[in-house]
């Protein structure tokens, strides 16, 4: 027994000290290698990820654009086989031109008087009214033409506590009448879904805050979910402010 222990006992001479890397037995070839491979593998693991967020915007976009071309150039490309001629994007040409003439055509009296009773038809349809109010609203939003249904300006409002902001747009505005006088306040618009669904609040015209966006840029922050947000966002009475301090800088 006595020499089973001899022979299994280590000297301290060779002992391994955990706190002497030198002393540390060198590292196997296999170990080494996996160490490299796990390395390999996490760069291009993420050279690959960042590949996939820069090409995938991109891939939509182009996506998305062809397959509109391809889905407007459907209207008009039959008529175009029928009469012989096979060229792709003449149907999407004719498609364009289309609706040029129909703006046109409904900036006039006559146009107007048409599109009046034609859309009169459609609301009076018990389910295709419904869609027809929605997209018109997305439509009028971002209209060139400004008019009494349009969305007015973008608001930020405190909403729904005091601290927390939210994201809006002025379509109207309102005279309250009371003991303490008159008030007036606007009607915002709050989408709490898309931009067709959302709640309708009375604030003070004082509260509102109106930041320097235009109609289009609020769309499309409530549409991207904030994503398109800008960095800084300052309301229009500090930028009017700004540009005439500059303006009386280079005066003085």
């Amino acid at each position: 027994m006595a020499e089973e222990k001899e022979s299994t006992s280590v000297p301290l001479s060779q002992a391994v000290d955990p706190e002497d890397p030198a002393k540390a037995p060198p590292a196997s070839p296999n170990s080494t290698r996996k160490a490299c491979c796990a390395v390999l593998q996490s760069w291009v693991s993420r050279k690959f990820m960042t590949g996939c967020v820069v090409l995938f915007p991109v891939a939509v976009t182009f996506f998305i654009t062809w397959w509109f071309i391809q889905f407007v150039d459907g209207f008009f490309s039959p008529l175009y086989e029928k009469l012989g001629v096979d060229i792709f994007g003449l149907g999407f040409l004719t498609s364009l031109i289309f609706v040029f003439l129909v703006g046109i055509f409904v900036s006039s009296w006559l146009g107007a008087t048409v599109f009046w009773v034609g859309e009169w038809f459609i609301k009076k349809m018990p389910f295709v009214r419904h869609i027809y109010s929605a997209s018109k609203q997305i439509s009028t939003a971002i209209s060139p033409d400004q008019n009494t249904t349009a969305f007015k300006e973008v608001a930020i409002i405190r909403h729904p506590r005091v601290g927390e902001y939210a994201f809006g747009f002025i379509t109207s505005s309102v005279i309250l009448q009371s003991e303490k006088g008159d008030e007036e306040l606007c009607s915002v618009y709050v989408p709490t879904n898309h931009l067709y669904i959302g709640d309708i609040f009375l604030v003070n015209s004082n509260d509102i805050i109106r930041p320097n966006l235009s109609i289009r840029e609020g769309i499309e922050i409530i549409v991207s979910g904030g994503m398109t947000m800008p960095q800084v966002i300052a309301p229009l009475e500090r930028m009017h402010r700004m540009n005439q301090s500059i303006c009386l800088n280079r005066i003085t």
